[in-house]
């Protein structure tokens, strides 16, 4: 993290909610759910805020808030200290660009008939007033940034394993340099060992372009790995926030404390030093 990021405060959320109305039938009436029940939270630039909960307690809900998908029901949204108007036909170019999405599957958000280089160049075409010339620089310096090769510009989707293509999604995520990252469960569809290489490359790119992440996971292996902060979701409400350290060692409520209990956890920072010690053995006999 750069000097003069130190302390900025990149996403603020102030009770942020998001409501879905069911309609009713003949023989019974419309209900409201309530997905998301006024969160709030500070995030500084260049940190990283790991969102855990199991499935359906409103994690992803707010992931779509947070990158414009679905506009909140009540609440303010504010991104680098802007207030950001998310009704439709009022939301700018300009904050569209600061904040993107990493999501799951990288195969389902990739269009299988695109070659990579127009999916790289897409966000590009669409924002940008570059050349046909200095896209293609961009997204061939941009595969690179992600561990792949400018030979892959012209191949298509299905010619990548999976951890490749979520290397893909993340290279086009980057594409308009954006500040702030969403990363939907980048992980969670990828080997373990294919886990650690993605993660590795989120920290590094994190380290290089001073993005600040949203990292949206039920993995608490994952979580201890990369997140500066941790908040716990439990039926739409954050039940509990605060430091990794603090989360981890002393966690407060009763459901953090029962989420930890009935998580099996995987060692990916065995598997991370696994790999570093396996790459310093190739150096050694090379």
């Amino acid at each position: 993290m750069t000097a003069n990021q130190s302390n900025k405060t990149m996403l603020e959320i102030r009770n942020l909610k998001r409501d879905y109305e069911l309609p009713g039938g003949m023989l019974k009436k419309g209900r409201t759910i309530h997905a998301v029940k006024g969160v709030s939270f500070k995030l500084e630039a260049g940190k990283t805020l790991a969102i855990v909960g199991e499935s359906g307690c409103g994690k992803s809900t707010l992931a779509r808030m947070l990158t414009f998908i679905d506009e909140p029901t009540s609440g303010e949204l504010l991104i680098d200290g802007k207030t950001v108007d998310t009704r439709p036909g009022h939301l700018t170019a300009e904050m569209r660009q600061k904040v993107q999405i990493v999501f799951q599957n990288p195969y389902g958000s990739l269009n299988p008939r695109q070659k990579i280089g127009d999916v790289l160049c897409e966000p590009l075409l669409i924002n940008t007033k570059m050349s046909s010339a200095e896209r293609r620089e961009r997204a061939t310096e941009m595969l690179v940034k992600v561990g792949l090769g400018p030979e892959h510009y012209n191949r298509y989707p299905h010619m990548f394993s999976g951890g490749q293509r979520q290397r893909i999604a993340i290279a086009r995520a980057l594409m308009l340099n954006p500040k702030l990252l969403v990363l939907d469960e980048p992980v969670s569809a990828l080997d373990l060992s294919v886990q650690a290489q993605v993660l590795n490359l989120l920290a590094d790119l994190q380290d290089e372009f001073g993005l600040t992440y949203v990292f949206i996971s039920h993995d608490l292996s994952v979580v201890k790995y990369i997140a500066d902060e941790v908040m716990v979701m439990y039926f739409g409400e954050a039940v509990e926030y605060g430091t990794r350290e603090e989360v981890f060692s002393d966690p407060k409520h009763e459901y953090t404390r029962t989420l930890f209990a009935a998580t099996p956890q995987a060692d990916i920072e065995s598997i991370r030093k696994r790999m570093a010690a396996k790459a310093a053995a190739r150096e050694q006999r090379a």
